[in-house]
């Protein structure tokens, strides 16, 4: 079940990530990494950091377990908190988008610091800005009705959705370009489209689902408070991987003009492997856990297991291939139109260091669900409060000596930090232990990715440059990984065999 879903969500997140790549080749062939990109990059950033805390990060954390829980116990009181919820959800974010729209100007000075002596730059921000601010509205009530879906372990339409808004965001701009429309202004426009669709598509699948809610008058019910008092640690403790990379945003902006963007497609080629593996097996095991953890907690302990083996099976050789191989896939994937060599080099040096943090990001998404699933959101804000600390320290230490690439380590570093804080506390408290099985297992992970990661960077100068040479080094890199794997013990045959059935 556990791997299933893991499998669900993750194809559909891989199958956006790529849909969102053609999104990004668009975006730097139109914008490249000049002012306008930096702009549009600042803009998007605001609704998605209030995004990730407020609607996937935090309440998905506070809701899935409490209404979980009333599921089993009485699907009406199930029905009436997601109702209840609905509604100050709608009353609090419509608030919210008016004031940050009123704000914007003062929204963005603290964003954008690098841009407050050059007014043409400024102004700019600020209208994107305003543009953007709205998908916070429809993302928010998209992640609700996906937080509702998960609970009733349908993962697949939540994990799909997001190809809507990378759809959006390759079909708009042309459009709106053919019309004289800035490309600031249409990528910005665009994003409000792929959010109305996003809202739309989720809004059919829970009607078809039988979820059917209705709109009451917002009130502040036992389980609402509940809720909210769960959500105001966790909005921190869910987001820190977000609040780290708008830490790096603003720093960046006091850089040179390019740092935002360099740091954002960079973080973009790291986003595909985290997303894919990261936010499947989070997703998947938190209402596993919840319930589990309720009828059979040897059996909760056992599925946590499996879905760290599962999460670094796959990001261990990601993270590996990132670093031996960010500059060609950077001058594939992206140098043409207003992006050139000296963008990708750039680009592909931030790479590099967010792939060094690539596994711990992965392993904080893993290790969340056993503080989230027991209804502590306390104690993963505490300790993302210390990881953030730690992102600023390192990125105003790192930024000055190797620039945008400085703000990359110290976000990589800080990830490390999180994760075995989370690591550390869990075990402490009794709630997590590796078993004998993943005792044996993990070890020959990691020397498989090491010698596949010497391999690749050892071929690589033999082969030609571009497409056809990056495609050989990957399959050749996926090739060993994989040999190696079967031969040392670190992946069996039969569960992978098994995975593929489901």
């Amino acid at each position: 079940m556990l791997l299933r879903s893991i499998a669900t969500v993750g194809s559909y997140t891989l199958l956006s990530r790529i849909v969102g790549f053609l999104r990004d080749l668009l975006f730097a062939a139109l914008l490249g990494a000049g002012p306008v990109a930096d702009a549009f990059v600042v803009a998007f950033r605001l609704p998605n950091l209030f995004r990730a805390l407020s609607a996937e990060g935090a309440f998905a954390a506070a809701f899935v377990p409490i209404y979980a829980r009333l599921l089993v116990e009485s699907r009406i009181a199930a029905q009436r908190f997601a109702e209840d919820t609905l509604a100050v959800m709608v009353a609090v974010l419509t608030v919210a988008v008016l004031l940050g729209e009123a704000a914007m100007p003062w929204i963005m000075r603290a964003l954008a610091p690098g841009f407050a002596d050059q007014p043409q730059q400024m102004a700019l921000v600020v209208e994107l800005g305003r543009i953007t601010f709205p998908y916070l509205l429809l993302i928010s009530l998209t992640a609700f009705q996906g937080a509702v879906l998960n609970a009733h372990r349908r993962f697949a339409a939540m994990a799909a959705a997001p190809i809507l808004l990378n759809i959006a965001l390759l079909a708009v701009p042309p459009a709106l370009l053919s019309h004289g429309i800035g490309t600031g202004h249409a990528f910005a426009w665009a994003v409000i489209v792929g959010g109305v669709l996003q809202f739309q598509f989720l809004a059919i699948v829970c009607q078809r689902e039988g979820i059917r809610l209705v709109l009451p008058w917002p009130r502040l019910s036992p389980e609402i408070r509940r809720l909210f008092r769960r959500m105001g640690p966790g909005i921190v403790g869910a987001g820190v991987t977000q609040l780290n990379l708008v830490v790096g945003t603003i720093l960046a902006t006091l850089i040179a003009e390019g740092a935002v963007s360099y740091l954002y497609y960079a973080d973009r080629l790291s986003q595909l492997p985290l997303g894919v593996v990261g936010t499947a097996v989070g997703t998947a095991l938190l209402p596993l856990l919840s319930s589990e953890l309720k009828t059979d907690p040897a059996k909760a302990l056992a599925s946590h297991n499996r879905a760290i083996e599962a999460a670094l099976l796959l990001v261990l050789p990601a993270a590996a291939g990132l670093v031996a191989l960010a500059e060609p896939i950077v001058i594939v994937l992206f140098e043409r139109g207003a992006f050139g060599r000296p963008e990708s080099i750039a680009t592909a040096q931030a790479v590099s260091a967010y792939a060094l943090g690539l596994p711990a990001f992965v392993l904080v998404k893993a290790l969340a669900p056993g503080f989230l699933a027991r209804e502590d959101t306390a104690t993963p804000v505490k300790l993302g409060t210390v990881s953030i600390a730690v992102n600023l320290a390192l990125n105003l230490a790192l930024m000055k000596p190797f620039g945008h690439v400085g703000i990359a380590l110290g976000t990589a570093a800080a990830a490390w930090v999180n994760a075995a804080l989370l690591w550390s506390t869990l075990s402490r408290r009794g709630h997590f232990a590796l078993d004998a099985r993943a005792r044996r297992t993990l070890p020959r992970l990691l020397a498989v990715t090491l010698a596949m990661g010497i391999a690749v960077w050892a071929v690589r100068p033999y082969l030609p440059a571009g497409v056809l040479g990056l495609a050989i080094l990957i399959a050749f890199g996926a090739a060993v990984f994989g040999a190696l794997a079967l031969l040392s013990g670190a992946a069996s045959l039969a569960d992978l065999r098994r995975a593929l059935r489901r």
